[in-house]
C-alpha cells in the first residue's frame, strides 16, 4: 500500500503506524521526502517501523516537483538541487541503515548533507534495509534509480514509452553491476463490460467544466517535474476532452491527468481487457503494480471481484480436494472452516 506525502496528505508515517496493529501481512509503501528531515532520523524511524510491523516497510523516494509546496515546506532547492540532496540523502540512509547490523559508523562530507560517526543502535529486520521504491522520469532520475534504488516506479504512459525508461534505466543500472526491479503506477476503471467501463470513465470527469481544468493545469505547469510535463502532454495540457482524444494508447486513458497531479492515467475496460493489458506492461519486465481508484473502497472491491481471478498470480490459492462441481458455495464452504476471531467483534450503529 502506498502512503504518499505532501501538503494535501496526511502524515505517511502516522498513517502507516496507526495501521500496524490492524494488519498483518500488510506491508507499507511510505513516501519520504528529502529536505524535511536528515538521513539519520530517517534511518531511525525506518529501523523502528521495521522492527514493529516484522520487516513490512518499504520506503519510496520523493524529490517533489512542486515548488510553492516545497517552500511551504522550507525546501527552496531547483530541480538539479533537489536530485543532488536526495542523492546524498539516501546513499547516507543506506549506509546508516546497511552498518547498523555490524554496529559500525557511518561518515559522509556532502554538498548537501554531512554526518559524522552516524550510528544505528537498533537494526532494522530486513538486511541490509528496507527496500528503496522511486520514480522519475529525468535524465538525473534515471542516474539516481541505477545508482541507488531497488524498484523504479513509472508512471502509466503507453507501454513503447515505458518500455524505453525501462531499458534506458536496467542498461544505466547494468553498467554499475546492479539488477533493479520495475514497476508502475495506474489507476483502474473496471466493469463487467467495456461499455460500461467506458461510461464510468466518461462519469468520472462529467462535472468538470473548463475553468477548473485550466486550473488545475496551470498549476501544473508551474512544476518543474519531467514525469508531470510527460502526463500533460498526453492530454495536451487539458486540451483532449472527449474519449477519442484521451484513449491514448488501447484501453489506457488520460482524462484522470486533467485535474490530478502525478499519476494520470488508468486502465479502462472489461476484466479480460484489463488483465491483456497488465500482462503486456509486464512483459516488458514490470513486476509491481500499484492500482488505484475513485472510489478508493468500491473500486478495490471491484478489482478483486473482477480482474484478481484473471491474473497469473504464482501465490494464488488453489482449492483443495475435489473438483467446483455442483452448488459452488457449499463445496467451497465445505473445504473452508472459519477460524474464531482472535477478540469478539466491535459493533458500531448509527442512527
Amino acid at each position: 500500500m502506498l502512503i504518499p506525502t505532501g501538503r494535501s496528505c496526511e502524515d505517511p508515517w502516522v498513517v502507516a503506524s496507526s495501521l500496524l496493529p490492524v494488519t498483518k501481512r500488510l506491508k507499507f509503501l511510505v513516501a519520504v521526502r528529502p529536505g524535511l528531515h536528515q538521513p539519520a532520523l530517517a534511518a531511525r524511524m525506518a529501523a523502528t517501523f521495521d522492527r514493529l510491523s516484522g520487516g513490512r516497510l518499504l520506503v519510496n523516494l520523493v524529490t517533489g516537483g512542486d515548488q510553492a509546496e516545497l517552500e511551504g515546506d522550507g525546501v527552496f532547492m531547483d530541480h538539479a538541487a533537489r536530485y543532488e540532496q536526495s542523492s546524498e540523502f539516501i546513499r547516507i540512509w543506506r549506509e546508516i541503515l546497511s552498518r547498523s547490523h555490524d554496529g559500525g559508523t557511518v561518515d559522509h562530507d556532502g554538498k548537501h548533507l554531512s554526518v559524522r560517526g552516524a550510528k544505528l543502535l537498533f537494526p532494522p529486520l530486513q538486511e541490509p534495509h528496507p527496500p528503496v521504491w522511486f520514480g522519475g522520469s529525468s535524465d538525473a532520475a534515471h542516474v539516481l534509480a541505477a545508482e541507488q534504488v531497488d524498484t523504479y516506479l513509472t508512471w502509466g504512459e503507453p507501454p513503447a514509452d515505458v518500455a524505453r525508461k525501462v531499458a534506458d534505466v536496467r542498461q544505466r543500472a547494468a553498467d554499475q553491476g546492479r539488477a533493479l526491479n520495475f514497476g508502475i503506477r495506474l489507476h483502474v476503471i473496471v466493469r463487467e463490460t467495456e461499455d460500461a467501463a467506458w461510461d464510468a470513465a466518461d462519469q468520472l470527469i462529467s462535472r468538470l467544466d473548463d475553468e477548473t481544468v485550466a486550473r488545475a493545469q496551470a498549476a501544473f505547469a508551474r512544476m518543474d517535474s519531467e514525469g508531470q510535463r510527460r502526463m500533460a502532454a498526453l492530454h495536451r495540457g487539458g486540451t483532449r476532452r472527449t474519449r477519442a482524444d484521451l484513449e491514448i494508447s488501447p484501453n489506457l486513458w488520460a482524462g484522470v491527468g486533467l485535474v490530478r497531479g502525478g499519476a494520470g492515467t488508468a486502465l479502462v475496460g472489461d476484466p479480460k481487457t484489463v488483465a491483456a493489458r497488465i500482462q503486456e506492461y509486464a512483459e516488458l519486465g514490470l513486476d509491481r503494480f500499484i492500482f488505484s481508484g475513485y472510489p478508493h473502497l468500491e473500486e478495490a472491491y471491484r478489482f478483486a471481484e473482477l480482474v484478481f481471478p484473471l491474473l497469473p498470480l504464482r501465490l494464488r490459492d488453489r482449492l483443495p480436494g475435489q473438483a467446483l462441481s455442483g452448488p459452488f458455495g457449499e463445496v467451497v464452504a465445505n473445504n473452508y472452516v472459519p477460524k474464531p476471531a482472535g477478540r469478539p467483534p466491535l459493533y458500531v450503529s448509527q442512527s
